[in-house]
């Protein structure tokens, strides 16, 4: 007598555990089954997907392109958008907004969670509120089992996410990452240039400077300062700043806080320099306590404080106690006058830090569901649009003895916290990259002896963002980023980081600056993959949110 030992796939739960066989053996009556489950819930699903009745499906919004299927006890929540040949498989979770290409491959006990809690002291987590930025998964992805990806997080083209893997950051095209955090082990899909021997040396440079993060961080730390604080560089007076820029170099090279102080700690204490009745930031005293009063919204670093500050706390998931109100009374006639008043034509880059914030404190307030004044964020882009110079770009006038510098860096700060932040297209791309070509020639301000993060950051921005709309001389701007970052890379000191400009002392903002700057740089050669970061606080390449209703 012969025994089949072969298991009856075909049995109750057979197409529940193993949906990829729906397509090709489903009778009939089995497809009939499906499409009454399917029935009435509102999903848009392509053609011969699976979804198990097993699985639970709670979703606002659920897509699946063709072949997709979505197996028993998979929890899918929220709103998720797949392509066709994706996969959901056993008992795997996900939720918030998550959107994926074609051929993303989930497997088994696996969680995308395209939400997360809020954590400050005091409030208990389940009272806390929920932030979504959601996670973008491309096309031909396979996540193993026993992964974890957190939100906000960009998975590229053709990645794997080793089994057991911990996503906390961006995943680059191409990459295979594992560990906790998740790091890349090797390429799948090497990027474009990655052969090259620039990119080649921008790749070891950041293994070297992962190794040397703690030695960077630990230099500029002060315990004895009140509750412990960063400085920019030894000796350095207390600022807000260097507690933001310790954030930032620690996202970028540690995926996580610098250690030196709890994460709660650190947020809680930036969360309390709001002045609740303007919104503003406060600085610190020479001995590293708030200022007492109300920050003059005149003052520089005050300004500067909007951007630093909410974007160390929206690296984790954070954000400001309050509005800033100072920006949510400007009416539309207010602020016309407060940009007309502007040094244009003689300080350009100061008037464009003041646009930087203002459009900030918007970001931060839009975030809240509090736009201001009706009118008030279409004036600021109206204005802005129809006062750049077609000639350049850009706005205002260069200053006697200083070339193009003040047009140039004005831009930057007017347009990344205007049309970078909220993805809005520049008025004269072709004329803008004219413009920073011409100004990269000036040897007062690029010589080898004169260069600051400030300066090159201050084109290597505009020219990615106008980048985006336009391959205007494009031979010419790789050539022109190839070369700043070739010199770029050999300022990095051992141990300390990077100087702010040449001939000082190397600190957190200067680090934090040219790490920025390497990975726009990078970007413009077409290999910015290789450095296994991507700028995620003031200098972050993508829209903060858009403004289309």
């Amino acid at each position: 007598m012969t025994i089949d030992l072969t298991p009856d796939v075909r049995g109750a739960h057979g197409f529940d555990v193993e949906p990829w066989r729906f397509r090709r053996e489903a009778t009939e009556d089995e497809r009939a089954a499906q499409a009454a489950h399917v029935r009435g819930h509102g999903w848009t699903l392509g053609e011969d997907c699976f979804v198990s009745p097993l699985a639970a499906v709670e979703t606002e919004d659920l897509t699946l392109g063709d072949r997709s299927y979505v197996a028993a006890h998979a929890y899918v929540s929220g709103s998720v958008r797949l392509g066709a040949d994706c996969t959901v498989n056993v008992n795997s979770v996900v939720r918030g907004d998550v959107r994926g290409g074609d051929g993303v491959r989930i497997g088994a006990h696996t969680s995308l969670l395209g939400f997360n809690h809020g954590t400050a002291p005091g409030v208990e987590v389940f009272r806390q509120p929920l932030t979504s930025r959601g996670i973008v998964v491309g096309d031909d992805v396979w996540i193993g089992s026993h992964v974890v990806v957190l939100d906000g997080v960009t998975v590229g083209d053709h990645a794997v996410l080793a089994a057991g893997a911990v996503v906390t950051r961006d995943v680059p095209a191409g990459a295979v990452v594992g560990g906790n955090p998740a790091r890349r082990l090797r390429w799948r899909v090497p990027p474009a240039g990655a052969t090259d021997d620039l990119a080649a040396a921008l790749a070891a440079f950041a293994d070297r400077a992962r190794s040397q993060a703690a030695d960077v961080l630990g230099r500029c730390w002060d315990p004895s300062l009140p509750g412990g604080q960063f400085l920019d560089r030894p000796g350095a007076g207390p600022t807000v700043r260097a507690q933001c820029d310790a954030l930032e170099v620690a996202a970028y090279l540690l995926d996580g806080p610098p250690p030196q102080l709890p994460l709660e700690e650190q947020l809680g204490r930036l969360q309390s320099l709001q002045d609740p009745a303007n919104g503003m930031v406060r600085r610190f005293d020479p001995d590293g306590a708030p200022l007492p009063g109300t920050p003059d919204p005149r003052d520089g670093d005050v300004l500067y404080h909007l951007l630093c500050v909410g974007y160390a706390l929206d690296l984790h998931g954070r954000r400001f106690d309050h509005p800033v109100r100072h920006v949510a009374r400007m009416d539309p006639a207010q602020l016309l006058r407060e940009l007309r008043a502007l040094p244009w034509t003689t300080r350009a880059w100061g008037a464009g830090a003041w646009v930087d914030a203002v459009g900030t404190g918007f970001r931060w307030n839009l975030d809240r569901g509090e736009p201001g004044v009706p009118g008030t964020l279409e004036t600021l882009f109206g204005w802005l649009t129809l006062n750049a110079d077609p000639r350049t770009g850009a706005w205002g006038s260069a200053a006697p003895g200083e070339g193009a510098l003040q047009v140039v860096n004005g831009f930057y700060r007017a347009s990344r916290g205007t049309f970078a932040q909220f993805g809005v297209p520049l008025p004269h791309p072709e004329r803008l990259v004219d413009t920073v070509l011409a100004h990269l020639r000036d040897e007062q301000v690029f010589a080898a002896d004169r260069r600051n993060a400030c300066n090159v950051l201050d084109v290597a921005h505009p020219l990615w963002l106008a980048g985006k709309q336009t391959s205007h001389r494009r031979a010419e701007v790789v050539e022109a980023a190839r070369g700043l970052l070739a010199d770029a890379l050999r300022t990095w000191r051992d141990g300390q980081g990077f100087a702010f400009a040449v001939g000082r002392e190397p600190g957190l903002q200067g680090t934090e600056m040219w790490l920025a700057v390497l990975w726009l740089l990078a970007d413009l050669c077409g290999f910015a993959d290789v450095l296994g970061y991507r700028p995620r606080g003031v200098h972050r390449p993508e829209a903060a949110m858009s403004l289309r209703e």
